[in-house]
């Protein structure tokens, strides 16, 4: 509980602190309707499965997800971003199943991240039929919790986990602009193939284009900064959604490739919380932050314990003086 309260105040600070360094001028469409982002948190929803690791909880268990949504209230976190994988992961659906109107009555938010198949035949009929499944299950007035669902502009904001890469999105978003209000597409990365599909982009954990370090050095300053720059200068009229993350260690995860980001005290999350400052001025605040993750305890990037520290110890609550420490771009 003490790293809980201790990352709740260290929220609230990171708020506070920009990184060293003038933005260039920039007009965003899309802007946070504050001074600061709305902070989005991953959140897995497989625990308790028996082809997951066990963290002692079950992510069934109705009361440890209401646990949760108080936790990362305290913390800041507006709201969960759930993967979602359809009829093809039934246990990770019954998470969202519970998940939302406990959302509802907590007045925290909730979101879906659709985890795009990685079978080739059929992908696009797939995709189309889960995101209808979907909308006709929890985004219709109907829908018990509906109203805790994540909208922006009075539209439904559903995020992509790109895997396989065989799905038309322009096909899938075409099926989707016949609902009322049609729905935000936010996909991972910088715009590609199906840039005009997707109305926004989200920084994924990325250590860069030096790759990873085997000290896990590379915390992502490249990456983050050819994200930002790329989406300020070339992609202004699309939602910008930026990334934050503490550390990464796949060392517990079965299809673990010994990937490390390390936390480096602290510092990564600082670091990576604030980048975007970098890029866009003062009145030009992007939408949404998303914090990757709440809770991903096989890849080692689960912010729900708190912030990370030295030693084993919890980070300090204070970050008087991160202007002068933080190591974003001068």
């Amino acid at each position: 509980m003490a790293g809980r309260i201790a990352a709740a105040s260290l929220f609230l600070l990171l708020l506070l602190h920009g990184c060293p360094g003038t933005p260039r001028p920039v007009q965003l469409k899309y802007r946070a309707a504050g001074n600061s982002p709305e902070i989005l948190a991953v959140y897995e929803p497989w625990f308790g499965h028996p082809g997951h690791i066990s963290v002692g909880y079950s992510s069934h268990d109705p009361a440890e997800l209401r646990r949760q949504m108080e936790d990362a209230k305290r913390m800041g976190i507006s709201g969960f971003v759930v993967d979602w994988y359809g009829n093809r992961d039934p246990f990770n659906g019954e998470t969202y199943t519970l998940m939302q109107p406990i959302a509802a009555d907590e007045k925290f938010t909730i979101a879906m991240m659709y985890d795009e198949t990685n079978v080739e035949d059929g992908a696009t009929d797939e995709a189309i039929a889960e995101f209808t499944m979907f909308h006709d299950r929890y985004l219709t007035a109907a829908a018990s919790g509906q109203e805790a669902y994540l909208t922006y502009l009075g539209r439904p904001v559903i995020f992509v986990f790109p895997k396989g890469g065989y799905t038309d999105w322009n096909k899938v978003r075409d099926a989707t602009r016949r609902w009322n209000p049609a729905p935000l597409l936010i996909d991972e990365n910088l715009p590609g193939k199906y840039a005009d599909a997707f109305d926004g982009y989200y920084a994924w954990i990325s250590p860069g284009s030096k790759g990873w370090a085997a000290d896990g050095s590379n915390w992502g300053e490249d990456y983050l900064s050819n994200f930002y720059g790329t989406m300020a200068t070339k992609y202004p009229d699309k939602i910008i959604v930026g990334g934050a993350w503490a550390q990464f260690n796949d060392s517990k995860a079965s299809w673990g490739l010994n990937r490390h980001i390390a936390a480096r005290c602290g510092q990564t999350f600082r670091d990576t919380f604030n980048f975007w400052r970098q890029y866009f001025p003062s009145g030009q605040v992007i939408p949404f932050m998303l914090v990757e993750t709440w809770n991903d305890y096989e890849e080692g990037s689960d912010m729900e314990p708190g912030l990370p520290g030295c030693g084993g110890q919890p980070a300090p609550t204070s970050l008087e003086g991160e202007e002068e420490t933080a190591t974003g771009p001068r």
